[in-house]
């Protein structure tokens, strides 16, 4: 767990890419980073579900469950989604060890850290796996929040909304924090960015400085393409990774 004054790097919907989470913990180390947080998806996607599993566990990083990781864990049916997406957990499925499951079911849907909270979708409803676009669904959340910030992921949409008195949406690069105000923070995708930028996206949140930094990492999408395709999986997902989609 971190502690005050230490340099978290927060990680988000990873989705199985290990070209990029190797890029960004690359990074996360030059900055200095102390601790490593991640608010779930570890899975899904992409070709190397087990070797990033396993990389965030040796470096002990604190980790919430995304709906790609509940999803790939257990045997529920796959209606909710969209035939690309079924497909892969169900390939995803086949590629875990027993331990491997049952290390992905028993993480919890939100976390309480030091100063911090993570969740992957929102902490009124996290099972339900809402998506966090407006003010509106942000004001529903920030109901439920009870530390000045809180990271989350699911929309791989790098944006955060802050509350005063009324809640307010931004992009983000580099944001200082105000006491007093609560600060709702999407970290964007380390695997499977979606805002038209094809780098991976996390963040590092300064708890001494009181700053919460957007990074951006090129990473080796070629070699991530290509895994992707000798897997068998759906081209789309290759293809996408080009243009951050």
């Amino acid at each position: 767990m971190a502690s005050a004054e230490k340099k978290v790097a927060v990680l988000g919907d990873i989705h199985s890419n290990w070209e990029a989470l190797t890029a960004v913990l690359e990074d996360a180390a030059l900055q200095g980073a102390t601790d490593y947080v991640c608010v779930g998806d570890l899975v899904g996607y992409n070709a190397n579900p087990a070797e990033c599993m396993e990389k965030l566990r040796a470096l002990r990083c604190t980790t919430v469950r995304g709906n790609h990781d509940h999803y790939c864990s257990n045997d529920a049916p796959l209606e909710d989604f969209q035939p690309l997406a079924a497909s892969v957990i169900s390939w995803t499925r086949r590629q875990l060890s027993a331990e491997e499951t049952a290390y992905l079911r028993g993480l919890p849907l939100s976390r309480k850290c030091d100063g911090f909270t993570l969740v992957h979708s929102t902490l009124d409803t996290p099972d339900k796996w809402g998506y966090v676009y407006d003010a509106l669904d942000a004001d529903a959340h920030f109901n439920y929040q009870t530390t000045a910030i809180c990271f989350y992921g699911h929309t791989h949409l790098p944006i955060v909304f802050e509350k005063q008195v009324r809640v307010a949406r931004s992009s983000y690069t580099r944001v200082r924090l105000t006491v007093g105000r609560k600060y709702f923070f999407n970290v964007g995708s380390v695997g499977q960015p979606r805002d038209g930028d094809p780098r991976a996206s996390y963040v590092i949140y300064d708890s001494k400085a009181r700053e919460v930094e957007l990074r951006r990492i090129a990473y080796d999408i070629r070699t991530t393409q290509e895994k992707i395709r000798k897997a068998g999986l759906p081209e789309r997902l290759a293809l996408r990774l080009e243009f951050g989609k």
